[in-house]
């Protein structure tokens, strides 16, 4: 590889992530629930102060024991906004509902929450936010819409670890939360999630179902002499080897999160110049809402001119990367979705949208280049 290249993502690595592994091996249990398990758990419920976070292979599995939790079933209807990973809605369609899409905010990319009212129906079990770049979604007033409508809120906050929304935790705001630790993320174990619980009615249903629906861990404290099938479920534990990657992490989360704030920062003085004379736009953070530098994007004119810029970072060694093309556009869901209202701003805003190099262990050299790359493709100076 090209020493000057710049990729758009490296996963973060402390040092100690090998140390914690090789423990597990030595002490012979690597299997899921072990003891990184727990101190993940631990450490999760302790940050966010939910009742009970349990870590999962994923986020997408934490969506779908949410999904499962909530009830979800055929003939159901979920809102959710369009511009958000595949899994967001997979998870409620796999239940049979059908997922209803609302437009985004074009300031933050997140759900519309003054367009959700209207998409409701008597079939309409939940609202499902998606916090975007770990930026809050209105969740006042999504939570007042929920109350007053007898709906849950499952809020996918994969990008939201350590971000907040006036002073409460993302993810442990609704019902019910979930996270991501996938390699693109600001903690990452490889592949893994966890499932936010906030209210304890829900803790021994989804202990069961996260456990091949058995009660499996009740055999394990010694409660019942055997175990045995309760509830449908699936095998949703990661192994403890992947949670010991993931507790060297969460162990400097504070060190990760102001570095990657600092990268943002940077990004954020070096381009404003850029957006102050009209050539691009810059990201926005409401009031409120304390965001945790998940990306840096950047909005082109359009489509065109974001080709464009790609093409040029990428002769000069730079990989940014656009993000989500809109769901309801998609094959699946022409099939397993409608757009309650009009699209006016998310397929728009996507195609222009655009995420530069961001992580861990970019390094200020680094982002002075990129910088000065987009000023070179806006001939600006």
């Amino acid at each position: 590889m090209n020493d000057n290249f710049i990729p758009f993502n490296i996963p973060p690595y402390t040092g100690k992530e090998m140390d914690y592994i090789r423990q597990c091996v030595e002490n012979q249990k690597i299997c899921g629930d072990g003891d990184f398990t727990a101190r993940d758990n631990e450490w999760i419920e302790k940050k966010t102060g939910v009742t009970k976070a349990l870590l999962t292979t994923s986020c997408t599995h934490a969506t779908e024991m949410a999904a499962l939790l909530a009830g979800i079933k055929e003939g159901d209807e979920v809102i959710m906004p369009s511009y958000t990973f595949v899994s967001t809605a997979n998870a409620f369609v796999l239940r049979g509902a059908t997922v209803v899409f609302v437009d985004i905010r074009p300031d933050t990319m997140n759900i519309d929450e003054t367009k959700i009212e209207a998409a409701i129906t008597p079939k309409t079990r939940a609202i499902v936010p998606v916090h975007y770049a770990g930026v809050a979604c209105e969740m006042d007033t999504i939570m007042d819409i929920a109350k007053r409508h007898n709906l849950l809120v499952i809020e996918d906050a994969a990008q939201g670890v350590m971000a907040s929304y006036k002073g409460k935790a993302l993810g442990s705001i609704g019902d019910f939360g979930n996270y991501s630790f996938h390699e693109t993320k600001n903690y990452s174990m490889g592949e893994g999630g966890a499932l936010l619980l906030r209210d304890e009615t829900y803790v021994d249903e989804a202990i069961i179902i996260r456990e091949k629906g058995t009660n499996r861990t009740l055999y394990k404290l010694g409660k019942v002499d055997k175990y045995s099938w309760i509830l449908p479920g699936s095998s949703f534990l990661p192994s403890d080897m992947n949670a010991a990657y993931l507790y060297a992490q969460l162990q400097v989360a504070d060190e990760i999160n102001n570095t990657r704030l600092d990268h943002w920062n940077r990004y954020y003085e070096g381009l404003r110049d850029m957006a102050e004379k009209g050539l691009i736009e810059l990201p926005v953070i409401p009031e409120g809402c304390e965001h945790n530098a998940h990306m840096f994007y950047i909005k082109c004119k359009d489509l065109e001119e974001r080709s464009q810029l790609i093409s040029f970072m990428k002769s000069n060694c730079i990989l940014p990367a656009s993000h989500y093309v809109p769901l309801h556009s998609s094959k699946a869901g022409l099939k397993y979705t409608r757009f309650n209202g009009e699209d006016v701003y998310t397929t728009k805003e996507a195609d222009r949208l655009l995420r530069l190099p961001m992580y861990y262990r970019l390094r200020n050299i680094d982002i002075d280049d990129v910088i000065q790359k987009v000023k070179d493709f806006y001939k600006f100076s």
